[in-house]
């Protein structure tokens, strides 16, 4: 479905240098309107270099770029008017209270005073902020100043937002607030396009995905699709009985047995045929298994296997903290 709506974010050939260091080395976006896309990629893949030259911050060596059907090389301030940034650090005003943030950015967007105050009004309404209004942000909680910092960014009503880290230092059950207030978004049509180190956020809001490493894209898809690229998807099924296990093991020769916990590591895709022939497979075995669990590769394994590297350490340390 996303094929037939035209592309929000469309870059071809994106090269950047810094030196004789080549940051982005001929990449190619393509983001449909009113999708989510995700940017994901290692510390020094080029991650921010993108976002920099897509928001107009930095030019691009070569390449074209077009935002909502405006060239940054001939109409850049086009392209600015239809866009919104949040970064991973607040940009709000500690010394206004929440309302005088946003109707700030309504007077630096050249908005007359009632469409400033209704938009206000709306945005407040929008992001629960409310009974906040007229507090500061330094009374706000971090959930709270993020949601502020996007507001703002939708003061001017932006075709495409980018994000970016928009949940780092946030905890779990914020970040997964933030994971609604996203949704939202794109429901109702704005164009998303996400960096982030936290691969659980890509695999949960992206319709696509990509993954930048050393200055090229090494590959693009769904968060399935992806998986799908990796091999080490496997179904294990396990025994309460010697017998049983042994006649299992002899069916599935390549299976990866565990005799001491009675288990076999069956290679399979996860998908539907491959789950039915383990269970034909059992079934013209006449053995009955105990348990059986389907096991796919995660974005994890997909970083890993593309990039060399394990997944970011911003990822590892949230992990930590849930456990």
């Amino acid at each position: 479905m996303s094929a037939t709506r035209p592309e929000a974010v469309l870059a071809t050939g994106l090269r950047k240098s810094f030196g004789t260091e080549v940051v982005l080395d001929g990449i190619d976006l393509a983001v449909p309107a009113g999708s989510v896309f995700a940017l994901l990629g290692p510390n020094g893949a080029g991650k921010t270099t993108t976002v920099h030259i897509l928001t107009t911050l930095l030019a691009a060596d070569g390449g074209t770029v077009r935002i909502a059907g405006h060239d940054l090389a001939t109409d850049p301030d086009a392209a600015r008017r239809a866009i919104g940034v949040t970064g991973q650090f607040s940009a709000v005003d500690n010394l206004l209270t929440g309302e005088e943030n946003l109707r700030l950015m309504a007077d630096l967007l050249h908005l007359d005073r009632a469409d400033g105050r209704r938009r206000t009004a709306a945005l407040l309404e929008q992001f629960d902020l409310v009974d906040a209004a007229a507090k500061a942000p330094s009374a706000y909680s971090g959930g709270m100043r993020r949601k502020l910092d996007l507001a703002m960014t939708l003061m001017g009503d932006p075709a495409v937002i980018f994000l970016d880290e928009p949940t780092t230092g946030l905890d779990p059950r914020t970040r997964r607030m933030m994971w609604d207030v996203v949704r939202d978004l794109a429901a109702g049509g704005v164009t998303i396009f996400l960096t982030t180190q936290y691969l659980d956020e890509a695999d949960e809001l992206a319709d696509r995905i990509a993954v930048l490493d050393r200055g090229r894209i090494v590959a693009e898809g769904t968060s399935a699709e992806l998986k799908r690229m990796i091999p080490g998807g496997h179904i294990e099924v396990r025994f309460t009985g010697r017998a049983a296990f042994d006649t299992a093991a002899r069916t599935f020769s390549r299976a990866r047995r565990d005799d001491d916990t009675l288990t076999l590591q069956i290679p399979a895709d996860g998908g539907v045929r491959s789950l039915r022939a383990v269970l034909d497979g059992l079934d013209a075995a006449h053995v009955e298994a105990d348990e059986l669990t389907v096991h796919r590769p995660d974005l994890d394994d997909v970083f890993l296997s593309l990039t060399g590297r394990p997944r970011p350490a911003a990822e590892a340390q949230q992990k930590e903290l849930v456990r």
